[in-house]
């Protein structure tokens, strides 16, 4: 874990950053009403699992064993559920209390055995109103029968180029009381929750009532009170879950508010005995002075509810934060199929639970202000409040269970989560190809994911990419499976993360593979066998079907990974296949102009094959078409909307044009004109409906002319997918297109507002999908943002503005000014270091006598002449 500091340049600008803390968190996004409804936050670290705070407050989803628990400690157990509490109690003896929590869902309210939501028989705060600037989230609670008003605040640190201080299994929890009257009274608050450990929602028994009796798993789980000169909590152990299992673990419940003045009190276990007798137990020893008496039972249970409790005084109108950590540690994460054992990185860095909240203590308050740092420059930034909410809000992602980290530090992830299971194994290469939030945000995960794909993913016999791994890595390589986007999209990959992070190391190590990789698709029976730069053979692709013949959407990327790898070729003096690379680009680029765009946007030329031998192995996956000679699922002449995602790849990574620039223009003018629905209540799908009623947004693929449908289109063409509505987005903010842009990625946080959706879950084969991350593209684009390492050229938008910009290895500020014919740009470095030589806008440049290294809390500022 870094040690954070900042040289006293900077101790100005930061004083603002540090009063901020002492009194708010930043808000991007403000919640009330049925807004909050559907809102789950998640809390926890990259690779470390979560549990998720509600728009009212309600801690649900606890999803901190190793897998997916999306409902788990929800509808399932309604009683169970994590909950704090609030006691006050004023001079005269009066006594309230509130489960801290808002009023329950209109949703939540029926059920074959009544409400269906968490704890919904404690009294609660007639109000919440939900405030978020990811990772911050603040619930506001406010009742008029209560004489305090209170407010939950939760974070995790995330902090851009430090995966480790970002990768903590901790939720930082607050409650801060304020005390509405003008008398002295006495709080309490107080947190309860299950010891779970050995149940993570996967496993069910169900009664008669067809109800969840609760998650099976836990036996013979035991509480404990700790206390350390900093910390006093619960710590939660099992003395009979199989210590081989991936349940198998230690979670704690724990307090820093050691001053003598506050009174912390505790339950290990509460009475077992009747019917949810427990929480009964709870409520009633809580609620009647506000202070737990810890008894010991003779009966225990293998799931005993804790409780810690935290009394202090509040005088009239003041206000005071009462701090809890809740933290997990469960290092036996199972490979994709559940079986062997490939463990968490996180779990190597603590012992157990209790080493978690000491060392999230001793670090906290750096952790803390980086992390505010980070998210108060992003929001001072000029870039429109719905792009940064868009891309903001999808890095939760990273922290959900649609991501993790093997005990070896590499980095991995399903496509999606499904309520108990991941969705689609393997670091799929055709889905993350889509997002950016990871290369741009923490470079070095991105190089783990291209180092595991091109040792462990590619075949050295053929240069076949399997397009999904598996674990453990070292009994990898058993199934020859490829996509061409996925294939050609790792090459391009390669190439940015080469160029982000300056590291010739990396790009030695996985060159030869590089070649290899794209050197397949020239194979007799493959993509380019004639290798004239088309894509004509089978190509399996992120449709989950085989496209025949050329078409723009792998098209696309193959130029672009011909591009990439023909720079990197040149970059290690590999001239022969340079020469190859730029041949087959131009003779593609030319030919795909001149045969695929049809004045408005580019086509599918359908040209079947005559037999399965006439396919190499390994390009037909079997999901397609069965009739190759008249292949169902094709485009046709159908407008694709992520039918130029190599396109935007290459502006991404300032490889230019790979066709020709009005042709791509058009087809994105075309993307926003046909694919539009301004109402999918009005629009037909035969398919998953990711978008209703009054809803709009791009579908996608469009017929204008419905004749030319074929009768068995394109698997999915009737969906709306929020990733590639991102990627078209992305790529009319590159040629200029900013209204109808924003218009996109309104339409789809629209959607995802709270009422009907999470705002921190956007949905495809899966919660948490990773494609929506390609939201972060937005950022690059609007900031025209590139960095190449290797050169340390900067380069930036001559728009003046501030703008926030990260490489995956440093982050920080730039300050575009215009004064006459000049230029100014001021670069802050806030995170990280930066190489610097020098400095471009698009048609001026200037550069440094000599090269230099701005470290956290530098800054240079050059003048750029227009030329």
């Amino acid at each position: 874990m870094k040690k954070y500091f900042v040289v006293l340049l900077w101790s100005a600008l930061l004083a603002p950053v540090a009063q901020a803390q002492k009194s708010s968190w930043p808000v991007l996004k403000h919640y009330e009403k049925e807004a909050t409804d559907r809102i789950a936050m998640p809390v926890g670290g990259i690779g470390t699992g979560n549990i998720s705070i509600g728009g009212n407050g309600q801690w649900k989803d606890v999803e901190m064993m190793n897998k997916p628990g999306i409902g788990f400690y929800g509808s399932t157990t309604p009683k169970q559920a994590p909950l704090f509490m609030v006691y006050t109690e004023d001079p005269d003896g009066k006594k309230e209390s509130r489960a801290l929590v808002g009023p329950i869902p209109p949703y939540e309210y029926a059920g074959s055995e009544g409400s269906t939501a968490p704890n919904h028989g404690f009294p609660r705060f007639a109000s919440a109103t939900f405030d978020a600037a990811y990772p911050f989230a603040v619930v506001n609670l406010e009742d008029p029968e209560m004489p305090v008003s209170a407010k939950v605040k939760v974070f995790n640190p995330f902090i851009p180029a430090d995966a480790d201080a970002s990768g903590i299994p901790v939720a930082v929890i607050r409650y801060a009381l304020t005390n509405k009257t003008s008398e002295p009274l006495t709080v309490a608050v107080a947190g309860s929750l299950d010891n779970f450990i050995g149940m993570d929602g996967f496993k069910v028994e169900f009664n008669s009532f067809n109800r969840a009796i609760v998650p099976q798993g836990a036996k013979d789980n035991r509480n404990a009170f700790r206390k350390t000169d900093r910390l006093a909590g619960i710590y939660m152990t099992s003395d009979s879950v199989d210590k081989d299992a991936s349940t198998w673990g230690t979670m704690a419940l724990t307090t820093s508010e050691m001053d003598k003045n506050y009174r912390i009190s505790y339950r290990t276990a509460f009475n077992p005995k009747g019917w949810n007798a427990n929480m009964n137990d709870m409520w009633m020893d809580f609620a009647d002075d506000g202070v737990f008496k810890d008894i010991t039972f003779d009966e225990q249970e293998d799931s005993p509810r804790a409780g810690l409790a935290v009394k202090l005084s509040l005088g009239p109108n003041e206000t005071k934060e009462v701090q809890f950590f809740l933290t997990w540690h469960f290092p036996n994460r199972k490979d994709w199929n559940d079986k062997q054992t490939v463990g968490n990185y996180y779990t190597t860095r603590y012992a157990d639970a209790w080493d978690v909240a000491e060392k999230t203590l001793t670090a906290l308050p750096d952790l803390e202000r980086k992390t505010l740092e980070f998210v108060t420059l992003f929001l001072q930034s000029d870039y429109p409040d719905v792009v940064k909410e868009a891309a903001l809000f999808n890095t939760s992602t990273l922290r959900s269970q649609t991501a993790f980290r093997t005990r070896d530090g590499n980095f991995f992830g399903w496509e999606g989560a499904f309520a108990s299971t991941g969705s689609c194994y393997g670091n799929c290469t055709h889905v993350w190809n889509y997002e950016h939030a990871t290369p741009f945000l923490f470079g070095e995960l991105a190089k783990k994911m291209r180092e595991v794909e091109y040792t462990y993913g590619l075949w050295d016999d053929t240069g076949l990419m399997s397009f999904r791994v598996s674990l453990p890595l070292e009994k990898n390589k058993s199934w020859k499976a490829a996509a061409a986007d996925g294939q050609m999209g790792t090459v391009m990959k390669v190439y940015r993360e080469w160029q982000l992070s300056g590291d010739d190391a990396f790009l030695k190590k996985v060159y030869p593979g590089v070649k290899k990789a794209l050197a397949f698709a020239w194979i007799k029976g493959g993509w380019d066998a004639d290798k004239d730069g088309v894509m004509e053979g089978c190509q399996h692709n992120t449709m989950d079907i085989e496209y025949y013949g050329p078409n723009p959407e792998i098209e696309f990327w193959y130029l672009g990974a011909l591009k990439a790898a023909g720079a990197m070729a040149n970059y290690v003096k590999d001239k022969e296949f340079e020469t190859t690379c730029k041949q087959l680009f131009v003779r593609g680029s030319q030919w795909t102009d001149a045969h695929l765009f049809n004045g408005e946007f580019y086509i599918h030329q359908i040209q079947p094959v005559a037999s399965k031998e006439a396919i190499a192995p390994g390009l037909l996956i079997g999901m397609g078409s069965k009739d190759l000679k008249d292949p169902d699922f094709q485009i046709g002449e159908g407008c694709l909307v992520d039918q130029l995602v190599g396109q935007n790849m290459a502006h991404i990574c300032d490889l230019g044009y790979l066709a020709n620039p009005e042709h791509v223009k058009k087809t994105l003018q075309s993307i926003r004109r046909y694919n539009y629905v301004k109402t999918f209540g009005d629009h037909f799908n035969n398919m998953r409906s990711y978008a209703l009623g009054n809803e709009a947004g791009l579908m996608l693929t469009a017929y204008p002319d419905p004749s030319k449908r074929p009768a068995i289109p394109l698997s999915y063409w009737s969906e709306a997918w929020t990733g590639l509505e991102y990627t078209a987005a992305t790529g009319m903010l590159y040629e200029g297109m900013r209204e109808e842009a924003l218009s996109t990625i309104t339409d789809v946080r629209d959607r995802f507002n709270g009422i009907k959706r999470n705002p921190f879950n956007e949905e495809e084969c899966g919660n948490h999908y990773a494609r929506a991350m390609a939201s972060w593209s937005a950022i690059v684009a609007l900031s025209e943002f590139h960095y190449s390492a290797p050169t340390a050229k900067f380069t930036i938008t001559s728009t003046p503005g501030n703008y926030f910009w990260s490489n995956g290895y440093s982050w920080g500020m730039a300050h575009v000014a215009h004064e006459n014919n000049t230029t100014q740009v001021k670069i802050e470095v806030h995170g990280g270091t930066l190489k610097l030589k020098t400095v471009a806008t698009k048609g001026a440049e200037a550069t440094l006598k000599k090269m230099v290294v701005l470290s956290e809390g530098g800054e240079q500022t050059l003048n750029l002449v227009q030329k």
